[in-house]
Order: structure tokens, then C-alpha cells, then sequence
């Protein structure tokens, strides 16, 4: 049994929290600006709006790292704070982890807002486990928002994201329990249950909270497990007195396989 835990520990303390790994960011959702004005049905959108979404799509899918970024405009701004260059070095490091990645954007709704277009898009990114020894694989779903001036995002608001990443022969079925919203300095509970038995087996997991910055797309976190006595993670976080996003995650670990959610939390007023 020691062998076995020393062993699990040496290889989590080499897992990261690959914040740029959240990058499927591209989720073309940008903040309105100015006087709003009532959103309407996808089936009304304008064709250039319909076409822009899919050749992201197409891009994005292949790993085409200029093709995605000639859609953003060169003073883009993000709600998380990347710019145009930050987000093209973070997808480029993204897409050479995770080479194979298929995406798909449902326009939610849009609004005509003076000279530019407000979209709400559903992104969902999908990749199955890689050739490699660790056999990473991944699935995500982000909700955003996003101003086009003249066929380019000017500007990005993720409105919420949920990431899923597995590694291993078979990574443990994790079911997460956190709001998508509170107030600030409220209280609220963050539950990740391994769904399957363990049986004789032993469980390694660590719960994180982060603020959600750009540097923190380009320089992940590193995680130390510890080892746990429930089958899952059970922590009552507070939400900072100051309102902003931030990430959940939780890691999981057991003999064959590895599985590391992330959520994002919105703290508001």
C-alpha cells in the first residue's frame, strides 16, 4: 500500500492546473457595449454571421492557429483580461497538447447594437484520448458573448464554462455539486462525487479555487494531492467580498486514471 500511494503522489505532484487548457476559450462570446437592444431568434441572424461562426469552427478544429485569429481584431479585449497576442500564444500552446479537438458553436441568440452585432453562442469542444502514454482527453461547454465591429471580435465575456480533462486506462466518473452564481461573501458548497465504487482501491484528490486571470492561461498551477478518506471532495467555500470570476476545479485520482473538472463561479453584487 505505501508503494502505491508514494507512487500516485510522485506522479500528481507533476499534474497541472492547465489554465490555458480552459483556451477552447474561443468560444466567440464577446460583452455588449452601449444601449441594449432585444435579442433575437438564431433563424433571423445575418448569413456573414451564420458563415463567420462555422469557419471558426473549421479552423479551430483543425489546430489553425492564423486561421481562427484573422476573426479578432487587433485591439480585442476579453473580460479575463487577454488581449489578441495572449490569445493566440494560449490556443497555440493548447492545440499542440490537444492536436485533434473537434468544435461546434450553436448561435444562442443576437442583437444589432448601432454598427456592430452582439452574439450569445454555445461552443461545445470535444477530443478523444490521445495516443500518448496518458492518454488525455477532454470535453467542454462554454456559454458567451461577443461583439463583432466589421467582421471581428472586438471583445469576449464568457458567461460560464464547465471542462472536463481524463487521463489514464479509466479515469473515475466525477459528478460536481457548485452553483453557477452567488453573492459576494456568501457561502456555498463545492461537492465532487466519484460516482463508481472504489472497492479496495485508493483515492487522490484536491479541490482549487482561483481567480481567474490571463496570466493564468499562460502559466498553470501546480497540484499536490492528498489522499482522501470519502470517495470524493467535499468543501464550503466563501465567495471574496468583491465581485468577479473565478475557477472551481477539482482533481481526482486513482490508480488507473486521473479526471480534473473545472467550473467557473460568478461572484456578483
Amino acid at each position: 500500500m505505501f508503494n502505491f500511494i508514494t507512487l500516485l503522489l510522485k506522479r500528481s505532484s507533476k499534474l497541472l492546473m492547465n489554465r490555458w487548457l480552459i483556451l477552447f476559450l474561443i468560444t466567440f462570446g464577446l460583452v455588449g457595449l452601449g444601449k441594449p437592444v432585444s435579442a433575437k431568434t438564431p433563424n433571423s441572424a445575418p448569413p456573414q454571421l451564420k458563415t463567420m461562426l462555422t469557419q471558426i469552427d473549421a479552423a479551430a478544429s483543425k489546430g489553425d492557429v492564423k486561421g481562427v485569429m484573422q476573426f479578432y481584431s487587433p485591439v480585442f479585449t476579453h473580460g479575463d483580461g487577454l488581449n489578441r497576442q495572449t490569445m493566440e500564444q494560449a490556443l497555440s500552446k493548447f492545440w499542440k497538447r490537444y492536436p485533434k479537438l473537434r468544435y461546434s458553436t450553436q448561435l444562442k441568440s443576437w442583437k444589432s447594437e448601432g454598427n456592430s452585432i452582439i452574439a450569445e453562442t454555445i461552443t461545445k469542444i470535444s477530443g478523444l484520448p490521445s495516443s500518448n502514454k496518458d492518454k488525455l482527453a477532454l470535453k467542454a461547454t462554454i456559454v458567451s458573448r461577443q461583439r463583432l465591429t466589421g467582421n471581428k471580435i472586438t471583445r469576449q465575456e464568457v458567461l460560464s464554462e464547465r471542462t472536463e480533462i481524463t487521463s489514464g486506462i479509466k479515469p473515475p466518473q466525477v459528478d460536481i455539486k457548485l452553483p453557477k452564481q452567488v453573492k459576494v461573501g456568501q457561502s456555498y458548497n463545492f461537492d465532487a462525487i466519484v460516482q463508481e465504487p472504489l472497492g479496495d482501491d485508493y483515492l487522490l484528490g484536491k479541490a482549487m479555487e482561483e481567480p481567474i486571470q490571463a496570466v493564468k492561461y499562460l502559466n498553470p498551477s501546480k497540484v499536490e494531492l492528498e489522499l482522501l478518506k470519502a470517495g470524493g471532495l467535499f468543501k464550503v467555500g466563501r465567495a471574496p467580498s468583491t465581485p468577479g470570476d473565478k475557477w472551481i476545479s477539482a482533481v481526482v485520482m486513482r490508480g488507473n486514471g486521473m479526471t480534473m473538472v473545472t467550473q467557473r463561479l460568478r461572484v456578483v453584487k
